[in-house]
């Protein structure tokens, strides 16, 4: 099972940057959506049908042009769950979990600190999705929860540690959050197999970034621990252009 992550930056902009092409190319079972900005009736559907995905799931913002996530798969799944239940998230469309034959994939994308009034936001959601997984987890041991976390966790995941200190995204809040996080259950899929530095998944479209390779990696392939044994891989697939984000993938055995 090939499950692939990739926030897009706008799921329309992404398709006429040539995603659907890399999609076919890449060919996961399955692959997690965030930041798609679109109305499901906005886009055409068909598109995706034809790439090979006939199993596709959005789940949008209420506010245009904002957020959303989205799941699509070769495999029906056996149930898709939209949101949380938790509303003032899934207003903004964080959240969409989809299950396959005792695995549950969901898509997240969790807000970012831009100011004081959002990063308030952010920790508020943190605190909440943790206890929202821990109770998820009794009737979904097997997890699997990939997307944009918007968060650094160690050094070794961002450019500059020390100039980004203070910066949300790299913040000792921040940081020790995706820390007990992984350590109440999960597997950082992409470290479990590769503790080189330099591997980033999102760049800032100023002075160049993604070409000096001065990135962060915000994006995770999180595993439940019951998962380990059936891990075989997972990458950053750094060459796909269509976004300022490159996708991950992992493959369970």
């Amino acid at each position: 099972m090939k499950i692939a992550s990739y926030n897009v930056n706008g799921i329309r902009a992404a398709v006429s940057k040539g995603f659907l092409e890399w999609l076919v190319q890449a060919d996961p079972d399955v692959i997690c959506l965030q930041e798609i900005k679109a109305l499901e009736e906005q886009l055409d559907l068909e598109l995706f049908e034809k790439a090979g995905y006939p199993y596709h799931y959005w789940f949008s913002a209420e506010k245009k042009g904002y957020s959303g996530v989205a799941i699509l798969s070769k495999q029906k799944p056996d149930h898709v769950e939209f949101g949380t239940g938790i509303k003032y998230m899934d207003t903004e469309g964080r959240n969409l979990r989809a299950d396959f034959n005792g695995v549950s994939v969901m898509s997240l994308y969790l807000p970012s600190g831009t100011n004081i009034e959002r990063l308030d936001h952010k920790l508020q959601y943190m605190a909440d999705f943790q206890d929202y997984v821990n109770g998820l987890k009794k009737d979904y041991p097997d997890l699997v929860i990939c997307g944009d976390y918007n968060i650094c966790h160690r050094a070794i995941d961002i450019h500059d540690p020390v100039r980004n200190k203070n910066v949300s995204g790299f913040l000792p809040v921040e940081r020790e959050w995706i820390g007990n996080f992984i350590e109440s259950g999960f597997i950082d899929s992409f470290r479990y197999f590769n503790q080189d530095p330099h591997n980033y998944t999102w760049w800032s479209y100023r002075a160049g970034s993604r070409g000096k390779n001065k990135g962060w990696r915000l994006d995770y392939g999180m595993v439940s621990e019951s998962l380990e044994k059936q891990l075989k891989r997972s990458v950053i697939l750094n060459e796909a252009v269509h976004s300022d984000h490159c996708p991950i993938l992992l493959e369970l055995n």
